[in-house]
């Protein structure tokens, strides 16, 4: 009787023991395919996103007038301060560009490029640009860059806003200016597109756009580029 017992209880020792380790196995095999799971999820989505944002970068342009040669403050400069800020924009979204050029050059001369703005912005003139302007229908958002003249948007860039409807498309502005920040920008653009999605843009003082890499790229990143 006694042995009999022995013989019992070392058969349940063992079934106890099987059932522990068939336990830990299980636990081991749930827990493996859960974290490769995960992973699996994790990798499909980071896919997903490159892929979004592969698609949304081809519907996505820059259109941008920048102004080169004497600017403020008593400089010369071979690229204009817009210009630079576009170029970053273009580096970091691979966007189309399209670069809006006065058929008649604006002067040399920092000083008389004021005054010809000041007499553009009071009789409400609407420059002729230089060559065929981009089709926007093919795109969704248009970053839209200019300097602040004369606290607004330079009248050169309304002849392109009144020749195209960025309406029902989202619009990110980009601007330099001497001191005066976004001016009255940001209201003409919602005034001539109210329909139109206005995100948050970049400004920043011209005497500053050579060194703006950093920070025009943090803003791109915020935005999901």
């Amino acid at each position: 009787m006694k042995k009999f017992s022995k013989q019992k209880t070392t058969v349940i020792v063992v079934l106890l023991l099987i059932l522990v380790f068939l336990g830990l196995g299980m636990y081991w095999f749930i827990n493996r395919n859960q974290a490769q799971e995960k992973a699996d999820d994790k990798r499909n989505e980071q896919v997903s996103t490159k892929k979004v944002k592969s698609l949304n970068r081809s519907h996505v342009l820059i259109v941008y007038f920048s102004r080169s040669g004497q600017n403020y403050p008593g400089v010369n400069l071979k690229r204009g301060n817009t210009a630079r800020i576009a170029d970053e924009i273009k580096k970091v979204t691979g966007a189309q560009i399209f670069e809006i050029k006065p058929r008649v050059a604006y002067p040399k001369s920092y000083d008389k490029t004021v005054s010809q703005a000041e007499r553009e912005q009071k009789n409400k003139a609407r420059p002729k640009i230089e060559g065929e302007l981009p089709k926007v229908s093919k795109y969704d958002t248009i970053f839209l860059g200019y300097p602040i003249w004369w606290d607004d948007i330079p009248m050169i860039v309304r002849t392109f806003m009144d020749q195209v409807d960025l309406d029902n498309k989202t619009i990110i502005p980009f601007s330099t200016n001497a001191s005066s920040g976004w001016g009255k920008s940001l209201n003409t653009i919602h005034n001539v597109f109210p329909k139109a999605k206005l995100k948050k843009g970049f400004e920043i003082k011209g005497e500053n756009a050579a060194s703006a890499k950093a920070k025009v790229d943090s803003w791109l990143h915020d935005l999901g580029y």
